[in-house]
């Protein structure tokens, strides 16, 4: 639905939570694969937080050069109502479903689900920046401001990368 009226919005921010929500989608599959061997927990462990890594990666780039590229080309967004709402509903439910993410990931022991739940952090973090780009745009009329949301999640994401693929997700609750 993000995707969608990003690309009718030409709204980078918005495509980009909105693809941010999709690797939410592929990550929980992704966890729960790894759940099903318990004989190969540590493979399946090692290769699950790779690929949410991954993941990562792959987003910040497309966020970053989309962004990029928007604001170079000075292509202004339209104003997306149906984003702003989509936006602040996350901004309500993420961090709720994070936490009940890291419960089970601590009975679990679990990096990779710690990992995910920083995923569902990170999507909380991306709403925020996504709702004031947004907002910036349909109420003030300033056109650079979604790129710029777009350019301020580049970094955050990568760097959620980052700790996922050293395997640092793991705050000391797991083992």
């Amino acid at each position: 639905m993000s995707v969608g009226a990003g690309v009718f919005a030409g709204s980078t921010a918005l495509v980009g939570f909105g693809m941010d929500s999709f690797i939410e989608s592929a990550s929980g599959g992704i966890l729960l694969w790894r759940l099903q061997d318990h004989e190969h927990h540590a493979h399946r462990e090692e290769l699950a937080l790779r690929l949410v890594a991954v993941s990562f990666f792959l987003l910040a780039a497309y966020v970053a050069f989309e962004a990029a590229r928007s604001l170079l080309l000075r292509e202004p967004p339209k104003s997306s109502w149906p984003g702003i709402v989509i936006a602040a509903l996350s901004l309500v439910v993420m961090p709720w479903l994070a936490r009940q993410k890291r419960k089970v990931a601590s009975e679990l022991g679990s990096r990779a689900l710690v990992a995910d739940s920083r995923q569902t952090d990170l999507c909380a973090y991306l709403s925020a920046i996504l709702l004031g780009g947004l907002l910036l745009n349909a109420l003030l009329g300033w056109w650079w401001a979604d790129p710029v949301a777009a350019l301020v999640m580049a970094p955050i994401i990568a760097n959620e990368g980052r700790e996922a693929w050293r395997g640092e997700a793991c705050d000391g609750s797991c083992h």
